[in-house]
């Protein structure tokens, strides 16, 4: 009897966690000082190589999450694409010498760290992660 109550209550938190994750708020970030005009299409133009500076002037440097549900909601919403479309976008970028892939890094801690510290990263990151250390900018 107490096996079977233990073992519902550990679905039902795994279930939890994992309904939370697919809620999980995407948002775009950038330094600080970062004061140039961007929209969902330029994101998108900036994480596909076909955009290499900001409005204002300042080399862009974009920062992917390594493979993780994050990554995959971005690249269905912001990039239009599946993950393994944009895998193999890069791919025959990379393979013809055309373009080199945005940085991956493990997570919204790494991804908000660094945007922190180059005026020309961006990132995105799940909205409970942003810290007053970057600003978010809206990709609607």
């Amino acid at each position: 009897m107490v096996q079977g109550f233990i073992r519902k209550l550990i679905i039902s938190a795994s279930m939890l966690m994992l309904s939370a994750s697919a809620f999980a708020e995407l948002v775009v970030i950038v330094h600080p000082s970062n004061d140039s005009a961007l929209d969902a299409k330029k994101v998108q133009r900036i994480f596909l190589g076909k955009e290499k500076k900001f409005s204002n002037g300042t080399a862009v440097v974009p920062l992917n999450q390594v493979t993780n549900d994050l990554r995959n909601q971005f690249d269905s919403n912001v990039l239009g694409r599946s993950s393994t479309q944009v895998s193999a976008y890069w791919s025959k970028l990379v393979f013809t010498g055309k373009g080199i892939p945005p940085k991956e890094l493990a997570g919204d801690a790494a991804v908000v760290a660094a945007v922190a510290a180059d005026a020309g990263a961006i990132g995105y990151v799940d909205s409970a992660s942003v810290t007053g250390d970057v600003k978010t900018i809206s990709v609607n």
